[in-house]
């Protein structure tokens, strides 16, 4: 008689966490690896590079300041990673995309298979009119998200 019970699966395999640079987001990420660490879960870590049509069409440099953030986070990361080798083990990957920063998460949650979506609670004032994109994950409703302040 076949169990319900799957050995050795309980808990997230694959936690996706949203960067941007931002405080709350920086401190998402320090939730999420903990918790990836925890669970020896994979931590995707995404930034997703704004498309700033209006900044585009003023002649600023768009693209390469995003790409430039996208290395800087990267580079964060990696240093922080190598400062906790031995002590705290987490196996990572990092992503980056163009575009809308839902979009951006909700593809590789779909693709990675994620079990949880961490974000930063939005620090915009006009989000609370529009929506922020931890709102929006959490309409979605198709993986446990946790919003951290």
């Amino acid at each position: 008689m076949p169990s319900g019970f799957e050995r050795g699966t309980d808990g997230p395999r694959v936690i996706v966490v949203g960067v941007d640079g931002s405080d709350t987001s920086w401190r998402a990420a320090a939730y999420a690896a903990g918790l990836a660490r925890r669970q020896n879960a994979l931590l995707a870590v995404v930034y997703v590079q704004p498309l700033l049509v209006g900044g585009a069409a003023l002649g600023a440099p768009v693209a390469e300041t995003t790409e430039q953030v996208a290395e800087e986070l990267l580079a964060e990361i990696r240093e922080t990673t190598e400062r906790l080798r031995g002590v705290h083990e987490v196996r990572w990957q990092f992503h980056t995309f163009r575009g809308d920063p839902y979009t951006g998460l909700v593809e590789t949650a779909d693709e990675l298979k994620a079990d949880a979506v961490v974000v930063g609670a939005s620090e915009q004032a006009g989000h609370r009119i529009v929506g922020s994109v931890a709102v929006r994950l959490v309409k979605a409703g198709r993986w446990p998200v946790t919003v951290v302040p």
